[in-house]
């Protein structure tokens, strides 16, 4: 069972690192992530008594509250942080007044008096957050690193620096958990797609009443079949049907694209879209937690539980890295001053031990992996969110980073670099009028259930076909009006005897050419009318996608589909993929999904419907739209909500932008890590400029993690 638990009160990164593993060690669960960017925990366990344990787990550790909404604002609290700062502040300055005015006892008693209220101000959440965590095992975090810094200062007669320590600290971190909250509430801007109510029309008890009679209600009570108003300015709470003639709707939040966009009567509608026209009744096809709303939320909320390469190593990192570096720290304030004096004293005894324990303090205070942990999470977080502004969905921050390193494109044909809908491409008439042929077979057609049949649905016709049979495989037999029509593929004519290769010199010129289409022949009485073409139209966008994506470094694009290989030949030929593997069945699709995994990261385009397995098979999955199928959701790591292949590109830059920031801080701030260490460990640099530094690494790493919000 997967169960996701929304969090508040994990104010720190490394303590989110800590109780996912943690959680990880309870026996019984399988998988286990805590993301404290969006303040949430996602674990899978075998029943129900482990997940008891998982919920006791979350709500022992340290001040960390299990809460029902994850957007519950913490402003009071964050006004607290900045009274208590300001409090903490003002008796520093105090503090420092005093002892500067004068050495007399009153003077440095007052000084001291002032220099504890601005320490117990600001520190007292970190003391006893190290008391807990002692009495717990728990040694190696910040709250440790911190009280042993500033008490050690005190210890050592620098109450000015320990103080400092203290309230640099908290200040860092205000501002750190400040920039967090600006991202998360980025995101909730972004995602902000529910609507908190909706219309439901309800049948008058009087029957011969004509008004309309609405019932307000939340989205969640919404059954299928359920007709809705949505009045100008609404969302429409689920996807539907439109019942009435047109309806005009905003659908950036859900593509990215501002353009108003028309809907026909008997179109389907996503929900999330605002209705910027007229009032409109729309049918409920589907619940809400499966309609789009309810999945794009599912997918952003959920992404950042499958975390990218860097985070994981990050995590790791830190779990060896903070004890490594206070064993060295020990090992500044205590071997090195033994070593001293064994050198220079010839004696076994700590020379200048003072000098080395303020060493000591300083690398400690320094070594603080928060920028580290914090700022690799928020970035991709900042990535994710920024794909689904641009109507991309990203399950997770692995596939972000995937989609980065991607060096191979393959693409499906139909639905994907082409619409998916059948149209008619030319008409050749022989003996008769074009406008004729096309009613003649659109009589026809219009009752079969064929892909083919919707080519010609819509087309004016005056006939009424008195009886149609199908036979299989070939075409439609047809009387109308007590003549015989024939309509279907050229093997339905030569059947019942109709000649036509040597009467129609179009034909002739289509077949030596080997159409790329697919050719609907029509006869009357055993005469030959004429042929015509249906095809399925290229995807607007998809031609620019596919150079845009050879721009980016993806030059080896590849076609692989199941259709006959003069058509998709010439489908690849207009796009500008030049690789083209036809005529494959599903299995032959996988062993060149395989095949091509091989030579480099594959990156697989499809409709998700049929291409499940060749999805899985790949690096990472994008799924084209069709946000209504489960089997598109599923399969696909990446799902272009707009159906538009340039959101491809999109996605690319903004992964290889999120990648680069990623490395950015990673390099960055390990780089200053070990400056910053190496100064303090040979005493050139005071304790409060350790934790000034510390906070200012922290700081430009988290500010750089949100450039990944904005590409170019």
């Amino acid at each position: 069972m997967k169960k996701v638990i929304r969090i508040k009160n994990l104010d720190c990164a490394g303590c989110a690192a800590e109780l996912e593993e943690e959680l990880s060690k309870i026996d019984g669960v399988t998988f286990a992530s805590v993301s404290f960017v969006n303040q949430k925990v996602t674990v899978q366990c075998h029943d129900n008594a482990v997940y008891q344990k998982v919920l006791y787990a979350v709500s022992h550790f340290e001040e960390v509250e299990i809460v029902e909404d994850i957007q519950e604002k913490q402003s009071k609290k964050r006004s607290l942080q900045w009274i208590l700062i300001g409090v903490s502040a003002f008796f520093f300055l105090l503090g420092i007044l005093f002892s500067e005015l004068s050495t007399a006892k009153p003077f440095l008693i007052v000084s001291y008096i002032a220099f504890g209220v601005a320490y117990f101000a600001v520190g007292y959440p970190i003391l006893i957050a190290t008391g807990k965590n002692l009495l717990k095992g728990k040694i190696f975090d910040e709250n440790f690193l911190m009280t042993v810094a500033s008490i050690g200062a005190v210890l050592l007669g620098e109450v000015f620096e320990g103080v400092a320590v203290m309230l640099l600290y908290q200040i860092g971190e205000t501002l750190q958990a400040m920039a967090v909250d600006f991202s998360r509430k980025n995101i909730a801007e972004l995602m902000d797609l529910k609507t908190e109510k909706a219309n439901l029309v309800v049948p008058c008890e009087n029957h011969a009443c004509h008004e309309l009679h609405l019932k307000e209600v939340s989205p969640e009570e919404i059954k299928i079949g359920d007709i809705l108003l949505v009045k100008a300015g609404e969302k429409i709470p689920v996807d539907g049907e439109l019942l009435d003639d047109l309806a005009i709707l905003d659908t950036k939040s859900l593509t990215g694209e501002a353009v108003a966009v028309e809907y026909k009567k008997g179109e389907k509608l996503l929900s999330g879209c605002i209705n910027i026209g007229k009032v409109f009744r729309v049918k409920a096809t589907k619940l809400y937690q499966d309609s789009a709303v309810g999945k794009i939320l599912d997918l952003v909320e959920n992404a950042s539980s499958q975390k990218a390469k860097p985070e994981k190593f990050i995590a790791k990192f830190a779990r060896y890295y903070t004890p490594i570096v206070c064993i060295l720290a020990l090992c500044v304030a205590f071997v090195f001053p033994l070593f001293y004096g064994i050198i220079t004293e010839k004696a076994f005894y700590l020379k200048d031990f003072s000098t080395f324990s303020k060493s000591a303090l300083s690398f400690l205070v320094i070594s603080c992996p928060c920028a580290l942990i914090i700022s690799v999470p928020l970035t991709y977080f900042a990535g994710i969110g920024a794909c689904a502004r641009g109507g991309i969905l990203v399950k997770g921050a692995t596939y972000l980073d995937t989609l980065a390193k991607s060096e191979i494109i393959a693409f499906d044909k139909t639905g994907t670099l082409t619409e998916g809908n059948f149209s008619i491409s030319g008409v050749y008439p022989n003996g008769t009028q074009e406008n004729e042929l096309l009613a003649l077979i659109s009589s026809v057609e219009k009752p079969s259930s064929h892909p083919i049949a919707k080519a010609f649905f819509g087309l004016p016709t005056p006939y009424t076909p008195q009886s149609v049979t199908e036979v299989a495989g070939k075409g439609l037999i047809a009387e109308i009006d007590g003549d015989k029509i024939l309509v279907g593929n050229s093997s339905l004519l030569k059947e019942n005897g109709v000649s036509f290769m040597e009467k129609d010199s179009a034909y002739t010129l289509i077949y030596a050419a080997k159409s790329a289409y697919t050719l609907i022949y029509a006869a009357k009485n055993g005469e030959y009318l004429g042929v015509v073409e249906v095809g399925d139209k290229l995807r607007d966008g998809a031609k620019t996608a596919v150079e845009e994506l050879k721009k980016l470094g993806l030059s080896r694009t590849v076609m692989l589909t199941g259709d006959k290989k003069e058509r998709a030949e010439k489908i690849a030929k207009e796009v500008g993929v030049y690789e083209v593997k036809a005529e494959l069945l599903p299995d032959g699709k996988l062993d060149n999904a395989n095949t091509l995994k091989k030579e480099g990261v594959l990156v697989y385009v499809g409709d998700g419907i049929n291409d499940a397995p060749v999805m899985a098979t790949a690096d990472c999955a994008v799924s084209m739209g069709k946000l209504g199928s489960d089997a598109s959701v599923e399969a696909s790591d990446l799902v272009l909500i707009s159906d538009d292949l340039t959101a491809l590109v999109k996605a690319v830059k903004i992964s290889r932008k999120t990648r680069k920031v990623v490395l950015e801080n990673i390099v960055f701030s390990i780089a200053m890590k070990v400056v910053f260490m190496t100064l303090g460990a040979v005493g050139i640099l005071p304790l409060y400029l350790a934790v000034f530094g510390d906070v200012g690494v922290m700081l430009l790493a988290v500010i750089n993690s949100l450039r990944a919000r904005k590409i170019k």
